[in-house]
């Protein structure tokens, strides 16, 4: 299966690059799913049809879903929540109100990821085409895999096992006192099976040859920094992205003297857009004069888009993550376009690399190589953060 996720700040128009992906893709013979996991669904409005959380045939070859993510969470975490509720009963809150806060905040938005695993697995579609929520909230999506790692390896397996050998001793004289019992294995399993969910998902988030995040900007200067941000963001999680979409160009063909500003400052940004980047390609999509909705809008847009391609190609394979060998020494370079050396802050604990840009962190496991090495000096060159590794003795550089 190939997997095709459409992001962008909200509003850029990465709902209709989608939909128009989609019909090009279906187009060609690739049994194609088109999925919202935006948490304010606007697919169904882009293909002007009803659409539901099951996937609904449009036309040969191309179906839509809207993710319903309580339906995903009952599915999927129906034990918890159901124990929560028990627990926050027993506390004396109301039914509907136990309920209600036995959804943990956010958590309708991470099962949008074990749907795309699901899919995965089940191979019915050649190609998924993820409408995702807006970068933020995709970027925080993504990076969920490798941070559950952290807090399930060095948190909750120890706790697994403790409640678990001692749950048919306490149990006993725990209900009669807190009127509530102790968690089942059933609800002591199902955070870990789901982590164990992540977990693989990751890996096909991580293969360009499987997924390709597609960045759908506007020429303007909010979104183009947003954008590059994301850009980086993406390659710190090791997501590839393998193509950049400039949608709503005012055309030259418009000669209104009020757009002329307009134009010119879009001018501006088109270069930058081509040039910060730079190497991905870069496709340019006209403001319309009309709404992306319909399919004969859609299919405007596929022509613009791809004419005589295959969508599904992979448009240009990055190397976020690689270990180069310097004579007796090891360098770990981690692909950030655009972010400056003194955003980046790094810190090493037993075998684990610690990257933070920001409010954006990330855990890497080291390599056996390196794991027993200390980092002794980073440079930021070609976009790349290299960490240089040596032994202990070492002086940092």
């Amino acid at each position: 299966m190939r997997v095709l996720l459409m992001t962008g700040k909200g509003g850029v128009g990465k709902t209709s690059v989608a939909a128009a992906t989609g019909l090009r893709c279906a187009e060609l013979g690739h049994k194609t799913l088109v999925l919202s996991t935006d948490p304010a669904h606007s697919l169904a409005d882009s293909f002007d049809t009803e659409l539901s959380h099951d996937p609904k045939e449009i036309q040969p070859n191309l179906w839509g879903a809207e993710l319903d993510a309580l339906r995903e969470l009952e599915g999927n975490w129906g034990a918890v929540k159901r124990y929560i509720t028990q627990v926050l009963q027993a506390r004396g809150l109301e039914g509907i109100e136990a309920e209600e806060l036995a959804i943990l905040p956010g958590m309708d938005e991470i099962f949008s990821l074990v749907r795309m695993k699901r899919h995965y697995d089940e191979a019915e579609f050649d190609v998924l085409i993820i409408d995702s929520a807006p970068t933020g909230t995709a970027l925080r999506l993504l990076s969920l895999p490798e941070v559950a790692g952290w807090y399930m390896r060095k948190l909750y397996k120890p706790f697994q096992a403790v409640s678990t050998a001692l749950r048919p001793l306490v149990e006993p004289f725990f209900r009669p006192v807190a009127g509530f019992s102790l968690p089942t294995k059933e609800v002591m399993d199902a955070p870990y099976e789901f982590y164990e969910q992540l977990e693989a998902l990751e890996k096909i988030l991580s293969d360009p040859t499987i997924t390709s995040v597609r960045l759908v900007t506007n020429p303007e200067k909010m979104v183009i920094k947003e954008s590059l941000r994301a850009h980086a963001y993406l390659s710190l999680y090791n997501v590839g992205t393998d193509m950049v979409v400039a949608n709503r160009i005012i055309p030259e063909s418009v000669s209104d003297p009020f757009f002329q500003r307009w134009k010119d400052q879009q001018a501006v940004y088109k270069e930058q857009i081509h040039a910060n980047f730079h190497p991905l390609p870069v496709k340019e999509v006209p403001l319309y004069s009309e709404e992306m909705c319909g399919m004969d809008a859609l299919n405007r847009l596929k022509e613009t888009l791809y004419g005589d391609e295959d969508p599904t190609q992979v448009y240009y394979k990055e190397t976020t993550l690689r270990v180069v060998q310097q004579d007796d020494a090891y360098s770990l370079e981690v692909y950030l376009p655009g972010i400056p050396k003194d955003q980046v802050e790094l810190s090493k604990t037993a075998d684990e690399l610690n990257i933070r840009i920001g409010n954006h962190r990330r855990n890497l496991v080291l390599p056996q190589a390196l794991a027993a090495l200390n980092p002794s000096g980073a440079k930021m060159e070609d976009d790349y953060l290299k960490i240089r590794f040596a032994a202990a003795a070492e002086k940092p550089a």
